[in-house]
């Protein structure tokens, strides 16, 4: 009589129990770069933005796996959020990846992850040190040109502050040595977590504040019999 061979379930976990960055300081250039991406494609159901997410390449393998600290991925529904990331179920691999570099990280970063980024294919590599310890420049990218990563220039941007270019339609400022996302089309920065959080808190209080007044007006319409 012939077997049947039950296909082993493979499990593919969304932790690899690593602290997301060595310092608050890191933790915070992730967080931010994040936040800034999600801002420029808030409008854009097809595009993911990734942050701290291991990203499994060989399906069956769970050891093939690499965690982009800040990942893009254009054509890629933005909802549902993700747990992991499946190359082979997804289609696609990330357009922009991002690492924010540390004494940990660092020779990972300019080796192993970098070589694998190139072999996979994904179009931009950055590299981003908020302490300036590791890194010469702080910031770096590069674009695969003919399957090979080649570095994006570097040009002067406001106050003579360090600007690189990204095909996602941003550029990479250096402000004071920290990493700020620009709109070129808007002509201003994207928005840090904290900007972001402040914003949300004065949104809130103004539509609070538009309630109460519309509730006030309505009371005095009812009172004059209106």
């Amino acid at each position: 009589m012939k077997q049947t061979t039950v296909p082993v379930a493979v499990d593919y976990p969304s932790s690899d129990g690593k602290p997301m960055a060595e310092s608050h300081r890191h933790a915070m250039a992730t967080v931010n770069a994040w936040q800034g991406l999600t801002h420029f494609f808030s409008k854009r159901s097809d595009v993911y933005v990734g942050m701290d997410m291991l990203m499994y390449f060989v399906e069956g393998d769970p050891r093939q796996s690499v965690v982009p600290d800040v990942f893009v991925v254009l054509g890629a529904l933005k909802l549902p959020l993700r747990d992991n990331w499946l190359v082979w179920e997804e289609g696609r691999v990330p357009d922009f990846v991002l690492e924010i570099t540390s004494r940990t990280t660092r020779r990972e970063d300019e080796g192993r992850k970098r070589q694998l980024y190139q072999r996979l294919g994904v179009a931009e590599y950055w590299q981003y040190d908020p302490t300036g310890d590791y890194l010469d420049p702080l910031l770096k990218g590069a674009h695969l040109v003919n399957g090979s990563y080649r570095p994006i220039a570097t040009t002067a941007g406001p106050v003579g502050a360090p600007r690189l270019a990204s095909a996602l339609g941003i550029e990479l400022h250096l402000v004071r040595d920290e990493l700020r996302l620009f709109d070129p089309s808007g002509g201003r920065y994207l928005p840090t977590f904290e900007e972001a959080t402040v914003r949300a808190d004065t949104a809130e209080r103004e539509l609070n504040a538009a309630r109460r007044r519309v509730a006030e007006l309505e009371a005095k319409l009812r009172a004059s019999g209106r």
